[in-house]
């Protein structure tokens, strides 16, 4: 029974059948051949799993990107970064992952991040001499910051599907997200030391910050509420999404309020695919531990690999496989439930096995044949796929390289949450 659910779910999806509709197909007949018998279950699971206060944060945190991203909240933090790093050697494109990584911090976006950040300063760093294929990896590169930088939508759907405190996997990514920052910013100065520095400007310096302070303050009003306890993940969305629009409206007057209602479609539809993922991700998981498979799992696995080292492994290049082929949501909520209680039994914590999915699939989303932001740069930046896969193989090998770092040194990751 089991190998003719797998054959058909394989089939679907070669006949490129709706994801969704394959995993409700799944869910159904998993209840009704290996559960009680009952699609009653089914539909109680799913409405348990979205009658949750932080599945609110989710739509939130989308709206908030959009409102920045068409507002001038970003242009104005990149000011800011660009006048810090007028004297570095490749200061531009430091700046570049210097301003992926605040915009990071707020929106919790990978793709708004890149396209945000890179709407400003690829023309920038293209007409300041650095080479086109470097500016488009460096954006790429550094819009997968928006995924493991809190805030962060694939935390809170981890959180959700794996139970994980969502103020602990926030914190838990603030040591990644520097890391990768660090290396990334690194690899900038040495491929751009050719570039001719800027002369460092204390005016413009003062200028950007003073224009640009609203922008400021939000990450730091943001992360600061979530990790001092002032407000939780979904309350700081909330504060987040006010604040931003007032911003945009009142003080920046670059949007209007009529604006407001294509940004809260386009959040809906993407709200419309994500939620149903979550859903049946959370019923199947409720069913796969009542039916104690984990625990097989695990026994086959112990047979095989005696060492956490292994499974570690392991467990990284079966997530870098389905970063390659799948969205960074559907991957969550089709590997979470299987891996916690494995990673638990090796003596991996869910947060910082968290932290590891997150980042595999950080990197399949500059991978192809379906990373994510290489399809999106391709349109933004009118470069063929070829180039840009090409412009992200660099930046990969960085990341598989910090990868195996948070992976083999969980201090990195673990610190801030005191594990």
């Amino acid at each position: 029974m089991g190998y003719l659910l797998i054959a058909a779910a394989l089939v679907l999806l070669a006949l490129r059948v709706n994801l969704i509709l394959i995993l409700m197909f799944v869910a159904g007949y998993a209840h009704l051949v290996w559960g009680a018998g009952q699609l009653d279950y089914f539909i109680q699971d799913v409405w348990s799993a979205m009658d949750r206060e932080l599945v609110v944060a989710v739509p939130l945190f989308i709206l908030v990107g959009s409102v920045m991203s068409r507002g001038s909240i970003a242009k104005r933090l990149v000011d800011v970064m660009i006048a810090i790093t007028r004297p570095i050697p490749g200061g531009l494109a430091v700046a570049t992952i210097l301003s992926c990584a605040v915009f990071s911090a707020i929106s919790g976006s990978s793709i708004v991040t890149m396209l945000a950040v890179g709407s400003v300063l690829h023309p920038a760093l293209v007409a300041n001499g650095y080479s086109s294929r470097f500016a488009i990896g460096a954006l790429m590169a550094g819009g997968t910051l928006g995924i493991i930088i809190p805030p962060s939508i694939p935390m809170i759907i981890y959180g959700i599907i794996t139970e994980t405190s969502i103020s602990a996997l926030f914190l838990a990514g603030i040591g990644p997200g520097l890391l990768l920052t660090l290396v990334f910013s690194s690899y900038a100065i040495v491929m751009n030391h050719h570039i001719p520095r800027q002369r460092f400007s204390i005016a413009e310096l003062a200028n950007a910050i003073y224009k640009g302070i609203p922008a400021l303050m939000m990450p730091i009003i943001l992360l600061g509420g979530i990790y001092s306890g002032y407000f939780s993940p979904t309350e700081a969305a909330a504060v987040a999404l006010v604040y931003a629009i007032t911003i945009e409206t009142l003080f920046f007057r670059e949007l209007k309020f009529s604006q407001y209602f294509d940004m809260t479609i386009d959040a809906a539809k993407l709200v419309g695919a994500l939620f149903p993922l979550i859903a049946i991700a959370v019923s199947m998981n409720l069913l796969i531990t009542e039916q104690r498979i984990p625990h097989e799992v695990i026994g086959f696995l112990t047979e095989r690999i005696d060492s956490q080292t292994g499974f570690i492994l392991l467990t990284n290049v079966i997530l870098l496989i389905m970063g390659c082929f799948m969205d960074t949501a559907s991957a969550i909520t089709i590997a979470s439930p299987l891996l916690k209680p494995i990673a638990e039994a090796y003596g991996i914590g869910s947060t910082h096995l968290g932290i590891i999915v997150i980042l595999n699939l950080e990197i399949g989303i500059l991978t192809p044949p379906l990373g994510l932001n290489l399809i999106v740069a391709m349109t933004a930046f009118k470069e063929s796929f070829g180039n840009v896969c090409r412009a992200a193989l660099p930046w990969v090998a960085l990341m598989i390289l910090c990868l195996l770092l948070v992976s083999f040194q969980p201090w990195i990751a673990m610190y801030l949450v005191g594990g």
